[in-house]
């Protein structure tokens, strides 16, 4: 890793997530549409803000909530950013994350913040889960196949204005969180009770949802049955046989020991598995000025690592799987499944929104 060339990066993404992110909002969460709130106020930046003393700042500890394991990939990035805001902080701001889903699935996480609970601070969620609470710019990045690959995504999250555009939607929409930073788990694929050798292979399976819509209408797409199953509660459905199969990123496939009751890892990628990590407004609330300079400082510090640290540490996990017997599908040629889903990508892609999508699609 050229440490010079990550702190240049960092810095530049401090400057540019902090100058455009929103302050708080006055919204109560319904999840409507309006955008008839007041235009948020502007992050505090590193460029305009001392933070030389922050470490006498009011000492405060952030709760935050981790559905995966801490030893996950994705739980690692938690872990990086923790340690950075409370190195920047000098100690005033410490990170407690409750990893393992202790605090719930992270819809259950959304539900408790969006009705104004103070259990929690911050939250890493797939991006898909704010499609519950009236977002529509978010939803295209849960889209199948809207990134062709991983330089493909990052493109997209280090785009300054059109990422913090994205990230900015819940307070536009008074929601009372903010999103800090983009990452990403790898890509989500399939995988079965039994042995599968290719699409046709899906067709009539129940295959696991979160009731999102989007991922309603990819297994649909797919000739398949969406069955829905909380997360924590997934492992025993497939043991059990509710459900045939499911999809997660490679790391969480492993590191919630699904290998063990669906052995069939097909490498779909039929969407990349983009996070967030988000702040609430009762948290955000909780911190000075300086303070909230150095959780974005921090923020920029993860992405950057997460970008740098996933992708090398997922394919570990795939060589471990192979050794370990796993019966892991390639896809060579994704034609057939791009064409099997082009009905919920075109039904999500009209007016200002398809604009939007050719933006994300001009950054192959």
């Amino acid at each position: 890793m050229k440490k010079a060339l990550s702190l240049v990066l960092a810095l530049a993404m401090v400057f540019a997530l902090a100058a455009c992110g929103g302050g708080s909002s006055s919204g109560s969460g319904s999840g409507s549409n309006s955008t008839t709130t007041a235009a948020p106020a502007p992050t505090p930046s590193a460029e305009n803000t001392d933070t030389s003393n922050v470490a006498n700042d009011p000492k405060v500890t952030l709760v935050y909530a981790e559905v995966n394991p801490i030893d996950s990939i994705i739980g690692q990035v938690g872990t990086a950013f923790k340690e950075k805001v409370e190195e920047l902080s000098g100690g005033s701001v410490t990170i407690d994350i409750q990893a393992g889903g202790v605090l719930g699935a992270e819809n259950d996480v959304l539900d408790s913040v969006m009705s104004g609970s103070n259990q929690i601070d911050i939250a890493r969620i797939s991006v898909f889960a704010l499609n519950s609470y009236g977002v529509q710019k978010t939803v295209l990045c849960t889209l199948p196949f809207v990134f062709e690959s991983r330089e493909h995504f990052w493109n997209f999250a280090n785009s300054g204005a059109l990422a913090q555009e994205f990230l900015n939607e819940p307070q536009e929409l008074g929601l009372p969180v903010r999103g800090i930073f983009f990452g990403e788990e790898g890509f989500r694929h399939f995988f079965t009770r039994d042995t599968i050798s290719g699409i046709d292979d899906l067709k009539g399976l129940k295959l696991r949802v979160s009731n999102d819509p989007i991922m309603n209408g990819l297994v649909n797409g797919l000739g398949a049955s969406p069955t829905v199953v909380s997360f924590g509660e997934l492992y025993s459905a497939l043991n059990s046989g509710v459900c045939d199969g499911a999809e997660q990123p490679i790391g969480n496939y492993k590191s919630n020991a699904f290998d063990e009751v669906a052995p069939n890892l097909i490498l779909d990628g039929h969407t990349l598995g983009a996070i967030q990590v988000i702040i609430t407004d009762n948290g955000w609330n909780k911190l000075t000025e300086a303070q909230q300079a150095v959780i974005m400082e921090a923020a920029a510090y993860a992405q950057q690592f997460n970008q740098q640290y996933v992708e090398g540490a997922e394919q570990e996990v795939l060589d471990g799987l192979k050794a370990s017997g796993v019966n892991v599908i390639d896809v060579p040629d994704k034609a057939p499944w791009v064409a099997a889903v082009q009905d919920v990508v075109s039904q999500y892609t009209t007016g200002d929104l398809g604009g939007l999508y050719d933006q994300i699609q001009a950054l192959k």
